[in-house]
């Protein structure tokens, strides 16, 4: 609706229009990736706009492919992300629940209830559902061991597509994640999810996967003259160009005599042989640089009995550095304006290999000094494949980080959410303002997790999250027995089509991804909630040019 008296250049949509208009932007997100949430969800293949395709099931990377016009959905796709960075897993089911969320506050505003009352019976529903996750359904990884770690992993990758070979991946993102375990000064264990290097070649099956304790490195020495092996290895990490020095582009040289030529050109080849035999001087054994080396220079290194390896990703040196204790040093010119290169700046390790995997040659770095650091090198029929599996890797290393740090686990399957809508309908009865209305609808939003869940798996989902209910009921009764609180663990199992005890099934999930996605998607809810007026500027029109051109 156009207001008249206020002449914008451009449309204005206010009121009830704009909020049902959110819905939908939103509702149509969540319907595209509904279908692949759960053990049984499916994949979406996703064509962009070169033909490049890629095949995926994790809800961040399909939402971040959309290109997304709409002002509400983009709020959920930038959820997705968040959800991704912050926890890695999980980024589905935030979305949806965000979705679900905003879509009963629309249908409770049409009945007359002000979005604040709204918001604010969000906000206390939210509030209450993080305690009672807190206080009644975490359970503390240090009870359960390290099996417990392997079925939080198994549990993150049940969706992907290494989901059939759960229990070898599994394994692998564990022993993974604790080798590069750390301790910082105040004596908190820190899992850097950057020291496991994924790298990917294709060939063979997906069960030749390896992890290798080390740092491992897609590129090979520079001349085939050096040594492959190093053991001891004191590693430079250079940033330079070791070619011969050129002149910069503009600078002109004016000689008289045609002898000093020669000198200029020799002179040239010094000051990188000088800087090399400067490098050298330190003890330096493995060179890895990210820009080129001359043949010419490689000479020098192979007579010294070094590695040297041109051409490395930055990013790479970057965590070697920081593995072996090296600085990345992006030139030798120090304070003085001259040319050195101190010894304090290698880094060390055990040894340095260079080794054939599939039809690459890698070189891993093994026994860094300071981090240890691990890499899982990938095989797999095809690049989509290679590409879904590496996301895979990557939600499970988090969320298995996740449960380290936090140290406190949730059951899977639905059982999360059913606790809580059953706990959210009891508690809005207690509450007697209008917010009780509000409570319910989040209670009742909930559950569109188990819902789906049951859905995709082509079971009855009326059936299924009716049991589930009814079970955790039985468990939150004031006076309930003790056999009937040990209830509060039941979810679904989706592959039988039953409800059980998923604490003991060993289907978990790290609580801080539960508590994180609750919030998040509450915080979404509510700031679409809040908009009742949108004004769109129109573009400007292009002027005219009078001379025709």
């Amino acid at each position: 609706m156009q207001n008249s008296a206020l002449s914008i250049g451009g449309t204005r949509v206010s009121g009830q229009e704009i909020r049902n208009q959110n819905v939908m932007a939103v509702q149509a997100i969540a319907n595209i990736i509904k279908s692949s949430l759960g053990p049984v969800g499916l994949d979406k293949m996703i064509v962009d706009d070169i033909g490049d395709v890629t095949i995926s099931n994790d809800g961040a990377t399909i939402l971040k492919l959309l290109e997304v016009e709409h002002p509400a959905a983009k709020v959920l796709v930038e959820l997705a992300e968040q959800q991704d960075k912050e926890v890695g897993d999980g980024t589905t089911s935030v979305v949806l629940i965000a979705a679900e969320l905003l879509r009963r506050a629309n249908e409770l505003v049409k009945n007359k209830i002000h979005p604040t009352t709204v918001i604010s019976g969000y906000r206390m529903a939210s509030k209450e559902a993080v305690r009672f996750i807190a206080d009644q359904l975490t359970t503390k990884v240090d009870k359960l061991g390290r099996d417990c770690l392997v079925n939080v992993a198994k549990t993150s990758m049940s969706s992907k597509i290494i989901g059939s070979d759960d229990e070898f991946f599994s394994n692998m993102v564990v022993d993974a994640i604790l080798a590069v375990k750390s301790t910082n000064g105040r004596g908190e264990s820190k899992y850097p999810i950057k020291a496991v290097n994924i790298l990917k070649a294709h060939g063979k099956g997906v069960k030749e996967s390896t992890l290798i304790k080390g740092y491992a490195l897609n590129c090979t020495v520079a001349s085939q003259a050096m040594k492959t092996r190093i053991q001891g290895a004191k590693i430079a990490c250079l940033d330079l160009n070791l070619q011969k020095a050129r002149m910069h582009l503009g600078v002109n040289i004016v000689v008289d005599n045609p002898d000093n030529l020669e000198d200029i050109r020799r002179r040239e080849l010094d000051i990188t042989t000088e800087r090399i035999n400067k490098i050298l001087a330190t003890g330096a054994n493995v060179i890895l640089t990210t820009k080129g080396i001359d043949d010419m220079c490689l000479k020098l290194f192979v007579e010294a009995g070094a590695m040297a390896v041109r051409r490395c990703k930055k990013e790479d040196l970057k965590r070697i550095a920081k593995a072996t204790g090296a600085s990345f040093i992006s030139t030798l010119a120090n304070l003085d304006g001259e040319e050195t290169f101190e010894a304090s700046s290698l880094g060390y390790a055990e040894e340095v290999v260079q080794e054939r995997i599939s039809d690459d040659e890698c070189i891993l770095v093994k026994g860094t000094k300071v981090h240890s650091s691990a890499s899982i090198i990938l095989r797999g029929a095809n690049d989509y494949m290679l590409d879904e599996m590496e996301r895979s890797v990557h939600d499970c290393l988090c969320a298995v980080k996740r449960t380290l740090e936090s140290n406190a686990v949730v059951p899977g399957g639905g059982c999360v959410e059913a606790a809580l809508s059953i706990y959210l309908e009891n508690y809005a009865t207690t509450v007697s303002s209008r917010e009780q209305l509000a409570i319910a609808e989040y209670a009742n939003s909930l559950l569109v997790i188990p819902k789906l869940l049951a859905v995709n798996a082509a079971k009855d989902s009326t059936d299924l999250v009716a049991k589930l209910r009814a079970f955790h009921n039985a468990s939150q009764e004031p006076n309930a027995s003790a056999a009937k609180k040990a209830l509060k663990y039941t979810g679904m199992d989706l592959v039988e089509g039953v409800v059980r005890d998923n604490l003991a099934a060993g289907v978990l999930e790290p609580a801080m991804s539960k508590l994180k996605s609750l919030k998040a998607a509450t915080e979404a809810a509510i700031a679409m909630l809040r908009i009742d007026d949108m004004i769109k500027i129109a573009p400007e029109p292009e002027r005219e040019d009078p001379h025709g051109h």
